[in-house]
């Protein structure tokens, strides 16, 4: 089942066309990835997705429903959840509360009286910190914690509106290098275990290549390629574009180095250090 199917979207800025004509389409189930260097139009496309802005050309259907253009809160509540590359919680209220609060609002109970707003839906937010190993910090307030623990809360709170998509914006920006392979292998195991389809940019391409089933790579806004982690790793133009030219195979070598498949040599020189 395909759950977000984007076709021939343009979005200009004066007379810089920022996305030209992009086309892609996510399945259930399916990690995601757009990437590309800076200034290829990732944040246009993704933001264009999310109803951050309005494409000037194209559509995006979510499940088979045209939500091309709608507010972000109308595409929030048709099942499309998002994280941001800056994470925010409520520094002054426990990670359960920044929980329940997530799940009061997907019921429409934000207005409940706040004694009685603080034990509902206490066992769902519990459940939510289980999966992305929160649960044995529910009681502390979001202000204390690490920056990877509120990536973590920040992820639980995206669960909680139940998405059909999820949007992540740098899942892993700020991160330390192991957190950032944690925070997406537990990501990675959500998708599979419950369906969700993730759509992420991510400019860290050890996470990319270890964890997407599919990328999309831009370039100054134009689609070069689209396909698995392998198809795109041997693709010419990617190289040139990653590597400034350089050989076919010497790129491909370098871009399975940066995805975490070091070279001998590499391996030789880290461990001297």
């Amino acid at each position: 089942m395909t759950v977000l199917d984007v076709s021939g979207l343009r979005k200009a800025f004066g007379g810089l066309t920022a996305v030209d004509e992009v086309s892609f389409g996510v399945e259930a189930g399916q990690l995601f990835a757009i990437i590309g260097p800076n200034g290829a139009g990732k944040t246009t496309c993704f933001n264009m997705v999310g109803g951050q802005l309005r494409p000037d050309r194209g559509s995006v259907r979510l499940a088979g429903r045209d939500i091309t253009g709608e507010a972000p809160r109308r595409i929030w509540r048709l099942g499309v959840g998002r994280t941001f590359q800056v994470a925010a919680t409520f520094g002054s209220m426990t990670v359960a509360e920044n929980v329940q609060m997530a799940f009061l609002s997907h019921h429409g109970r934000l207005r409940a009286l706040l004694p009685s707003a603080r034990r509902l839906y206490r066992e769902q937010a519990l459940a939510v910190l289980e999966r992305v190993g929160m649960a044995g910090q529910a009681e502390r307030q979001c202000g204390l914690l690490a920056y990877g623990d509120i990536k973590r809360v920040e992820l639980a709170i995206a669960l909680a509106h139940q998405p059909k998509l999820l949007l992540m914006d740098e899942p892993t920006a700020g991160m330390a290098p192991r957190e950032r392979i944690e925070l997406m292998a537990l990501t990675a195991g959500i998708v599979r275990e419950s369906g969700i389809s993730v759509l992420f940019t991510e400019h860290d391409m050890d996470v990319v290549f270890a964890h997407a089933d599919r990328l999309l790579v831009l370039d100054r806004g134009r689609q070069v390629a689209t396909g698995t982690p392998a198809e795109v790793r041997d693709d010419a133009e990617v190289q040139r574009i990653y590597l400034g030219g350089a050989g076919a195979e010497a790129a491909a070598r370098q871009i399975e180095a940066r995805a975490g498949e070091q070279l001998p040599g590499e391996r030789a020189e880290g461990e001297a250090r």
